[in-house]
């Protein structure tokens, strides 16, 4: 168990913790913690969702900002706040602004889906300006900061703030007031900037000191596992935005610390296998989640002989997806179960190259699904970027093994997401 005397352990309350509860009761939602029999069946367990994709802005974020925005002294010179997020934390913001009648100036990555931008105008009404800069949080959160200064306004942190996390940790006190005092073994907390985890740890160290929480973040963005392993915050190198709503290239010096002290570990997950999660909810379930809100599900399949017969608590953050992102999601899901893969083969510009990779090195129930080859007449040989869906996964390796023995030089390019998303 982690060391509950670092002083980031003491740093929420159960008083602060309780007086954010009252002050956001007939504002949030108080969510439920179901059952789900689909996962406690798979996994022969007692699985249960804390639905924060059913509150009023469809995830956990009004309730840290409402908190912080409320508890804001009258005396603040400028009545008027500021955010920078994802998404979610726009909403909750938003939503706060439009609830306490307050202006406010959100800043989001430009590339944040629209169904998101579109329930920030909705939640702020009137109130509430929309700037999109950057390509990741950090970008938008810069300029965010920026514009903050110049006018002399109140910044909202998304994360790392006291009021912030003492709003989040509200989640695990509804979480063990349903439980009813049923002992959970297990809780998985999706992580971004680590609010939501670093308040609901802090609640559970608190009430349920024996339960194994473990925090999950997409491969792609492993900010706070990364910085946890090495022992210092740290910006990531790069980092993949497809879970936009987890993407954060460095967690908060507040919510480290208390990660740090309180989280037994952190998981991380492969993008694919959320997408795999994200339709199966769907399909099976009914539930429409968005990629982040997905983690803690996805995080079970390495869990699997740990939480037999036993009771886990997964929170469900968000389901705030838009609609148009389902093929590229199925796309990846397909890419993780391994029935779609993609090579550049290079080909003999010759009469009859094409027949012979198709005759020879494609099997019965393999699908090309692209096809590229631009014909260079001044070159023997010309790249082609082909892709093809098979029946099994393990299929792929007889196509690799047929090409070398046919001569096709290639490059299996699956693990290149970079050079994928420009043509697929």
């Amino acid at each position: 168990m982690p060391d509950l005397l670092a002083p980031a352990a003491t740093a929420v309350t159960l008083e602060n913790v309780e007086a954010a509860a009252r002050r956001l009761k007939g504002v949030i939602t108080k969510t439920p913690l179901l059952l789900n029999l689909g996962l406690s069946r798979t996994y022969d367990a007692t699985v249960l969702l804390k639905r924060e994709d059913l509150q009023v802005v469809r995830s956990y974020k009004i309730r840290g900002a409402y908190n912080k925005i409320a508890t804001l002294p009258l005396t603040v010179p400028a009545r008027e706040i500021v955010c920078a997020s994802a998404g979610n934390h726009a909403q909750g913001v938003a939503y706060a602004c439009q609830l306490l009648g307050l202006r406010g100036d959100v800043f989001m990555p430009a590339q944040t889906p629209a169904q998101k931008v579109d329930k920030v105008r909705l939640f702020g009404k009137d109130l509430v300006d929309i700037h999109l800069i950057g390509r990741t949080f950090d970008d938008c959160y810069q300029a965010a900061q920026a514009f903050c200064d110049a006018r002399g306004s109140t910044f909202v942190h998304p994360f790392d703030d006291l009021a912030v996390v003492e709003g989040q940790a509200t989640v695990g006190l509804e979480i063990l007031k349903a439980a009813h005092h049923q002992p959970i073994d297990f809780c998985f907390l999706p992580i971004g900037g680590g609010g939501l985890a670093s308040g609901v740890a802090s609640v559970f160290r608190q009430l349920s000191p024996l339960t194994r929480l473990v925090g999950v973040q997409p491969l792609g963005a492993p900010s706070m596992h990364d910085a946890i392993r090495a022992g210092r915050r740290q910006a990531l190198a790069s980092l993949d935005t497809f879970v936009d709503g987890a993407a954060v290239k460095c967690p908060g010096e507040l919510t480290f610390e208390i990660c740090q002290a309180l989280l037994d570990e952190v998981h991380l997950v492969p993008e694919g296998q959320v997408c795999e999660d994200l339709l199966k909810m769907y399909n099976e379930e009914g539930m429409v989640l968005e990629p982040a809100g997905t983690l803690t599900i996805s995080a079970l399949h390495a869990y699997a002989d740990q939480i037999r017969s036993k009771t886990v608590v997964c929170v469900v953050s968000g389901s705030n997806n838009d609609i148009t992102r389902m093929e590229d999601i199925k796309e990846r899901a397909q890419r993780h179960q391994g029935l779609k893969h993609y090579f550049m083969v290079t080909f003999n510009q010759a009469p009859g190259a094409l027949r012979r990779f198709v005759n020879n090195v494609l099997a019965e129930g393999d699908d090309i699904i692209q096809f590229q080859y631009i014909k260079k007449n001044n070159k023997e040989k010309g790249p082609v970027f082909i892709g093809v869906e098979v029946k099994n996964p393990h299929d792929v390796e007889g196509i690799k093994a047929r090409m070398a023995a046919e001569g096709f030089g290639f490059e299996y390019l699956n693990g290149k997401q970079d050079f994928l998303s420009l043509l697929v």
